[in-house]
């Protein structure tokens, strides 16, 4: 009888392999960066074949670094950075264009044209999304435009198209020689092309899109077998669950009722919220989006509020300014002063996400004086994702008509000590870490453990939830109102940036 059950989490900055036992603690993990690609400013894009490498390297890791057998495994579910496209060639496995990334925004020109005819809002009933850079429809448009031949081989289905879940599921099993084409409602929700009531690709948004369907994969649940690993150290291994990366940590945060909601602190931000079996269209710039299937139970849908950039701030200050040696750093250098010097810095590196989304917003750091100092700067990067997350919270509140009473978080960040408190401060309502925070990993994993039967029901993966720490609001009222409101009037300083 075999003891875990396992999950590649395929990031933006990096991948994972982990594994887990049935208490869903984890006994083996394995983590390699890729190279991120910037050919021209507001382009991001990572090579396929390197992501597909560390895949392979980072499952043999782990495995080898516990001491895990193979046998011992029950299934392996796969999470991914969503909105990410990748087309490759289905004789030869090659890409046939670097994968283009969700925070690319080359694709701006596509997404306004397209809203000349009835704005940006003109497909949000049917898809849930508005027309933005972030999502993948306008990413496989940009490639069959752009790289010549594609087009025509991908009429004919001689090119496939996939989120990074499907090219990683499409490798393990097989690649060329037979690989399975799929993927699941999730990450399908995150392509503008699949509709929210049917759950299957819309003949509209292909043909407005110009996307042939021959190259997309078939959609499925994100809990059952697609088939199983024949290559490299999984092999015979069932491959069985795969979700989009936020809504993974959702279900690794066992959020199954409505109502429930979690937000994953990682290199941008994601406040999921549970509304049930019933698609909840938003009025306050969230994203209606697909929570998860399991098997043939109805699917489960929720609203999103999407950052772009929070950990990535971190990253930029150690990368680009060398203000940090590490990530970590961050919060010493933020506790050496006792506020933000009255500065604000509103990181629309790729534009702003929810609740705006406005491509054409560019970062600012406002209300500089004299006195600001690398502390300041500091401080402020940090306030700033707590600053955004509060802007989606208040939007979800009203979506939703439910006031959330506590906020359950995950991710990297969730560490850092000062942010979490001021998290909790900016929000006015109580925060709280799991046991296991890395629930992006988990939620896959859980996936695929209900659906090779390692976990009979959920009511099991709620059993393993545990609080590791709880921080509750110390900031007083009008003092919170009057930073949110210095954030608020700083945000509107990034509009209509890029002409």
């Amino acid at each position: 009888m075999p003891k875990y059950i396992a999950a590649v989490d395929q990031g933006t900055t990096s991948t994972r392999f982990m594994i887990f036992d049935h208490e869903g603690k984890v006994v083996g993990i394995d983590q390699k960066e890729h190279e991120q690609i910037y050919p021209k400013p507001g382009w991001v894009e990572h090579d396929a074949m390197e992501i597909w490498g560390a895949c392979e390297s980072v499952i043999a890791g782990a495995l080898a670094k516990s001491g895990t057998s193979v046998k011992d495994i029950a299934a392996v579910g796969i999470t991914n950075q969503r909105e990410t496209a990748v087309v490759w060639d289905k004789a030869t496995g090659k890409p046939v264009y670097n994968a283009i990334v969700w925070q690319d925004t080359r694709t701006d020109t596509i997404c306004n044209e397209l809203a000349k005819d009835g704005g940006q809002d003109r497909f949000r009933t049917k898809v849930g999304l508005p027309l933005a850079t972030y999502f993948s429809g306008p990413k496989i448009k940009w490639i069959l435009e752009n790289v010549p031949g594609v087009k025509a081989k991908a009429e004919k289905g001689e090119v496939l198209f996939g989120n990074i879940d499907s090219w990683v599921i499409w490798n393990l099993t097989g690649g060329p020689k037979g690989g399975v084409h799929v993927t699941d409602v999730s990450n399908a929700s995150r392509t503008m092309l699949m509709n929210l009531k049917t759950l299957d690709w819309d003949p509209d948004m292909l043909k407005i899109m110009g996307v042939p369907r021959a190259m997309l994969p078939t959609i499925k649940a994100s809990s059952e077998v697609y088939g199983k690993a024949i290559i490299g150290a999984l092999e015979g291994i069932p491959v069985a669950g795969d979700l989009g990366d936020q809504q993974a940590a959702l279900f690794g945060q066992t959020c199954f009722s409505a109502g429930e909601a979690k937000n994953t602190y990682g290199t941008g931000c994601f406040m999921l919220l549970n509304t049930g079996t019933k698609p909840v269209q938003s009025k306050n710039g969230l994203l209606t989006t697909l929570g998860y299937k399991i098997g043939s139970q109805d699917a489960v849908y929720c609203l999103e509020g999407s950052i772009a950039i929070t950990g990535a701030l971190v990253q930029w200050l150690r990368d680009n300014l060398g203000l940090i040696q590490k990530s970590s750093d961050i919060e010493a250098l933020a506790k050496t002063v006792d506020d933000n010097g009255g500065i604000y810095f509103v990181p629309a590196f790729s534009g702003l996400f929810a609740p705006y989304w406005k491509s054409d917003a560019r970062g600012a750091i406002v209300g500089m004086t004299r006195y600001v100092n690398k502390g300041h700067i500091a401080r402020a990067a940090l306030e700033a994702t707590a600053f955004q997350t509060r802007e989606v919270l208040d939007a979800m509140n009203k979506d939703s008509g439910v006031d959330l009473t506590a906020l359950k978080v995950d991710g990297g960040m969730v560490y850092d000590e000062l942010l979490m408190q001021f998290q909790s401060d900016v929000l006015g309502v109580p925060v709280i870490r799991p046991k296991v925070a890395e629930t992006t990993a988990l939620g896959a994993a859980y996936a695929a453990g209900l659906a090779v039967g390692f976990w009979k029901n959920v009511e099991d993966l709620r059993a393993n939830w545990a609080k590791d720490k709880e921080w509750k609001p110390m900031m007083k009222a009008d003092l919170r109102d009057k930073e949110y409101k210095g954030w608020k009037k700083a945000v509107t300083r990034t509009f209509e940036w890029v002409e």
